[in-house]
């Protein structure tokens, strides 16, 4: 990819999203323009921006990255975070934003007039955004590597800056415009170019074994490893090598590797055939790098597909930018609208990066040896049409990634800023906000340091998995059951969203190597979720002297319409 193109059009969106804030700063001009757009924002721009937010570096790049590496049972992923809407119009939006609630502590303590769940919940809301953050940066630097060669780590310094000084400056005005304008962008970014790559697909004789097990190399291609892997090959293959292989040294030998397991260190060269399987990489023998959920899909397929299921339908609801966004709407009746509207937008988005993964399987299928599926976006218009053309298309598609880290950390970090704010720094005013801004950037752009090759699409599941187990729960019978108690609450946050947590840490430091605890851990929703309704229900019920005074009340305004209130108060 040239980089005289792309730079620019990255620079180029950075500053449009500069500017774009600064004209919500301009119109901001209470407290309550900053925290929640003053509860004004209608339903066309909402969905706008709650899809400009959601639509993250896991969906941009990391959705085409899965299905290149797997093939169409990754498709699921957007199915899921698709029909996440639909659960939550059918249970959440409206009855949450008529909570009158800022956060999800602030419902948390409005349902349950308890401390102690308001600070648990606002544990919980840090933990998911925090994960959520990390492959935002993380898909930043790796967009700024492919693009230029920089080190992995200056694209998410870029992204945290920009992030902080938008929303520390105008808060939530400010992002509202900001991710609207970003959704547009991103949906142009992958659609044009899409069109062009199909039209090429097209004039290529239109091949269609793309989703053949395994993906095999269209032309002779020379393969860099960039860290040690072991080659898992099925049968015989003759590679020429240039470097170490099972411990020996080759210098441009043809060498025929028998079927089995072989050990490849970092910086040799394979170069492949015209023909050639692509082996299946496994990295578990990395130091340091987290075990990907592919290998135990590959071990329990049917419990992961339902794991990742369950954690996408129900994650949803419990990701704090998501839901801090129904707070902005003016009534309930506007958040069922603007999730309706949300189901659209974000429906027509996820036609597009399966379509970007089956043509990677065609073209770009080396990068499942590399590490570097993720990439597959950005190399796809160079290696397809390339010249001007695959130049300009290539840029295209780097601007709409950006877009994509700078929107979804703009969403996170008013929601993690906006809970230190008020449940941990000494003041909840402005001042004291832009600080919980920094801090809410400071220890995800940390971290993504140390987690290093965690794909994108993994991590966001991840913490879909820690929200579903937590939030889900919270919400649905905060929402629907009047007999729920503190301690219940508080127990089913702890012990659904906690083993979920110690899953998701289990999975990112490797631990276990294989068999069906690594599937438990790797794909935990599907345990967790329901352990932590039945710890909710339990406690709850074994508790019921304390179910708070005047729930009923509460629920009244949670389910009745704004109108009707008024009418009945009158």
């Amino acid at each position: 990819m040239n980089s005289g193109y792309a730079v620019p059009a990255v620079a180029l969106v950075v500053v449009a999203t500069v500017l774009v804030g600064a004209f919500g700063l301009r119109i901001s001009r209470t407290t309550s323009d900053f925290y929640v757009a003053s509860r004004t924002v209608g339903p066309r721009l909402n969905a706008a921006a709650i899809s400009g937010e959601y639509l993250s570096a896991a969906s941009f790049l990391g959705i085409a990255g899965l299905v290149l590496v797997q093939g169409p049972d990754m498709l699921w992923y957007p199915v899921g975070y698709t029909a996440g809407y639909l659960v939550l119009l059918l249970f959440v939006a409206a009855p949450l934003r008529r909570s009158g609630a800022y956060t999800l502590p602030d419902f948390a303590e409005a349902r349950l007039a308890s401390q102690a769940v308001r600070r648990l919940a606002g544990a919980f809301v840090v933990g998911v955004g925090w994960l959520y953050l990390l492959p935002q940066l993380q898909g930043a630097g790796l967009t700024l590597q492919v693009l230029t060669g920089a080190p992995d780590s200056l694209g998410g310094v870029i992204v945290a800056v920009v992030v902080v000084a938008t929303v520390a400056a105008g808060g939530m005005r400010s992002i509202t415009f900001v991710q609207a304008f970003q959704y547009w962008l991103k949906l142009t970014a992958l659609l044009v170019p899409a069109l062009f790559l199909i039209l090429a697909w097209q004039g290529d004789g239109a091949p269609s074994h793309a989703f053949e097990e395994p993906a095999t190399f269209r032309e002779q291609r020379v393969v860099r490893v960039g860290d040690s892997l072991d080659l898992k090959l099925d049968r015989p293959l003759t590679v020429t090598v240039d470097g170490t292989v099972d411990g020996r040294s080759h210098t441009d030998t043809a060498l025929r590797l028998h079927a089995g397991t072989h050990h490849i260190d970092a910086g040799t060269l394979l170069t492949f055939a015209a023909g050639d399987p692509v082996p299946e990489a496994d990295r578990r023998s990395d130091a340091g790098l987290s075990p990907s959920q592919a290998e135990s899909r590959g071990e329990r397929p049917l419990y992961a597909t339902y794991g990742l299921i369950l954690a996408t339908f129900l994650g949803t609801m419990g990701l704090p930018h998501v839901v801090v966004r129904f707070y902005t709407s003016p009534h309930g009746v506007a958040a069922r609208r603007t999730t309706v509207a949300v189901l659209g937008l974000i429906g027509a988005f996820y036609l597009l990066p399966p379509v970007y993964g089956a043509l990677g399987r065609l073209y770009a299928p080396e990068l499942t040896l590399t590490g570097d599926a993720d990439a597959a976006v950005l190399l796809l218009p160079d290696r397809v049409i390339g010249g001007l053309g695959g130049d300009l298309l290539g840029a295209l598609v780097a601007g709409g990634a950006f877009a994509a880290f700078l929107s979804t950390a703009s969403g996170l970090t008013m929601a993690v800023a906006g809970v230190l704010t008020q449940d941990v720094l000494p003041s909840r005013g402005v001042r004291h906000f832009r600080l919980g801004t920094v801090i809410a950037m400071a220890v995800p752009l940390a971290a993504s340091a140390l987690v290093g090759g965690l794909p994108v699409a993994d991590a966001v599941g991840l913490a879909f998995a820690v929200s579903a187990s937590s939030f889900c729960p919270l919400l649905v019978l905060g929402i629907w059951w009047r007999r729920l108690t503190p301690p219940g609450a508080a127990a089913g946050m702890l012990v659904g969203g906690g083993s979920a947590l110690v899953a998701v840490a289990a999975t990112m430091a490797g631990f276990p190597g294989s068999g069906a605890v690594r599937a438990l851990l790797a794909w935990p929703a599907l345990w967790s979720v329901p352990l932590g309704f039945l710890t909710m229900v339990l406690v709850s019920l074994a508790t019921p002297g304390r179910v708070p005074a005047g729930t009923a009340a509460i629920l009244a305004r949670f389910h009745l319409p704004e109108e009707l209130r008024t009418e009945v108060k009158a």
